[in-house]
């Protein structure tokens, strides 16, 4: 049962994980964006997949997974935002 409620957190804080990506791709800058949250979010998502194949493996280990793609993506994103940002400062 308490893999229901752990799912949910997830998909909780997966619903927000579109809408940031969706924010940096449309936006080309990292402002408002901090690649340390990220990288931490990261290895949070990372552990909680690493305890699910450690023994305590279900359905859950799914939306790990799709969060730590998503936060993944938008670390992607703020990489190559500042490189754009770079560009504009060197022209």
């Amino acid at each position: 049962m308490s893999s229901v409620f752990e799912a949910a957190m997830l998909l909780c804080f997966g619903a927000a994980w579109p809408v940031s990506i969706y924010k940096s791709w449309k936006s080309r800058t990292t402002a408002g964006k901090s690649l340390v949250f990220l990288i931490i979010i990261e290895l949070g998502y990372l552990s909680g997949i690493a305890y699910k194949l450690t023994g305590a493996c279900d359905y859950v280990i799914a939306f790990y997974v799709l969060n730590a793609a998503m936060v993944l993506v938008d670390i992607a994103l703020y990489g190559r935002n500042a490189a754009v940002l770079r560009g504009q400062e060197n022209p």
